[in-house]
């Protein structure tokens, strides 16, 4: 079994290094020793010093982790491979709820290092895991294929939490349709396409650690069966998430336009009935005889002139609107008989296709 300990975590500007061994899950111990596995958030100065230069590990490998769009991938330098998993966090970033950031798991014949720049919930719960558990970590790719399983399960539980923010997002529209409501389901799609990009990069890194240590006896074929079973599991939960975001969306989308065309309809009806008056008054605002200067009641007249024709007018628009809501609702009903009676006659009906 190789002895793994675990270093530091930062609170309140002071490093704190906790160096834990991987018996029946991990034990804390006093002091780094070699064949350890080394675990750095949000390095510092004395962090980057201590890896760099006690440790020997590569400075290329350390800038490439803090690079926040890193893609995972694997890539060696001498003895050292370095494996870039992309594992999910909180954000408060603009209103996204989740965000994926990468982690670097660097490795060598007794030293396993992992670095993230950012501080997450991950970590600290897999050593509480495999604790509770009692799950003994014996090689670097176990730990590695572990931190990956352990992802996939923050994955699920972020996906859960933006599944009840959409029911959420969906009550408040239905209420009333507000703009804040539909940015914030663009922000939970946002995240889904995250997810979704990240997944996919971890499940392409298993078939590539397949084949590095194939030829090895790190290889657990059950864990990483497990592994990818978890990995399918978060990945098909996230698609299923984002078409159902994608049509609440669509669907909230049609609404909007609707209340649009309802608007309109009655902007237009409105101006078609008072464009009576106003054309009638235009006739008055001319030049010409209009053979009506010595009538006592002119204006009288021409006002309940206007007046009846505008009411003609409305009724007339509104009777044209309800025949075609009627020709459209007839449309739908005959059309849905015909399908129900095509379906329970068995009728098929034979398309030609052109030649």
């Amino acid at each position: 079994m190789v002895a793994m300990p675990l270093f530091g975590l930062k609170k309140g500007g002071k490093t704190m290094r906790k160096y834990l061994y991987s018996e029946n899950g991990f034990v804390e111990k006093a002091e780094w020793k070699p064949n350890c596995w080394v675990n750095v958030e949000c390095p510092d100065d004395s962090d980057f010093q201590f890896l760099t230069q006690e440790l020997k590990v590569p400075e290329s490998f350390l800038e490439d982790i803090a690079d926040t769009d890193e893609r995972p991938r694997t890539e060696t330098e001498g003895n050292w491979l370095l494996t870039i998993l992309r594992i999910p966090m909180q954000s408060n970033q603009h209103g996204i709820p989740f965000i994926t950031v990468p982690i670097g798991i660097i490795t060598n014949n007794d030293i396993i290092v992992s670095v993230c720049y950012h501080h997450t919930e991950l970590i600290p719960d897999f050593i509480q895991h495999t604790r509770r558990k009692g799950i003994v970590v014996n090689n670097k790719l176990t730990l590695i294929l572990r931190i990956i399983y352990s992802s996939a399960v923050w994955f699920l539980k972020y996906l859960k939490q933006i599944n009840n923010d959409v029911a959420t997002a969906e009550k408040e529209l239905e209420k009333s349709i507000r703009n804040e409501d539909l940015l914030q389901l663009m922000k939970l799609q946002k995240t889904l396409v995250y997810f979704n990009t990240s997944i996919r990069g971890n499940e392409v890194m298993i078939g590539r650690l397949k084949n590095i240590f194939q030829d090895t006896d790190y290889l657990d074929l059950e864990l990483l069966e497990d592994v990818v079973i978890e990995l399918k599991q978060a990945y098909n939960t996230v698609n299923i998430y984002s078409d159902i975001l994608t049509g609440t969306m669509d669907a909230f989308a049609s609404i909007i336009s609707n209340n649009v065309n309802a608007i309109m309809k009655r902007m237009t009806s409105l101006s078609i009935t008072l464009m009576i008056p106003t054309l009638i008054a235009s006739f008055y605002g001319m030049n010409v005889d209009i053979h009506l200067e010595g009538f006592p009641h002119a204006f009288v007249f021409i006002v309940l002139l206007s007046a009846i024709l505008s009411a003609v007018t409305f009724i007339l628009v509104q009777k044209d609107q309800m025949v075609l809501k009627i020709r459209v609702g007839y449309r739908h009903q005959y059309f849905n008989t015909f399908a129900d009676t095509v379906l329970y006659l068995g009728i098929v009906i034979p398309i030609e296709a052109p030649i």
